[in-house]
């Protein structure tokens, strides 16, 4: 029965010496490059150079509004 099966599904077409495997096999390597990529970006914390100008920003923004709180006494 298990033969029948094989035989009429014909599953030879999936195996990696086949076209049709051989694009699995790339596909899947392609896309677990980019699942360890992405894994390792997030791990390592990269600020994108826009992220890096807006956070500046705010702090001289937050530093000029604390200044006009409390202002220096000479």
């Amino acid at each position: 029965m298990i033969n029948n099966l094989i035989a009429a599904l014909d599953l030879n077409i999936f195996s990696p010496s086949e076209p049709l495997g051989i694009l699995i096999l790339l596909l899947g390597l392609i896309f677990s490059s980019m699942i360890f990529y992405i894994i390792y970006a997030v791990s390592s914390n990269k600020e994108s150079l826009e992220d890096k100008k807006i956070r500046t920003k705010k702090e001289s923004l937050q530093q000029e509004k604390i200044g006009k709180l409390f202002p220096k006494k000479k």
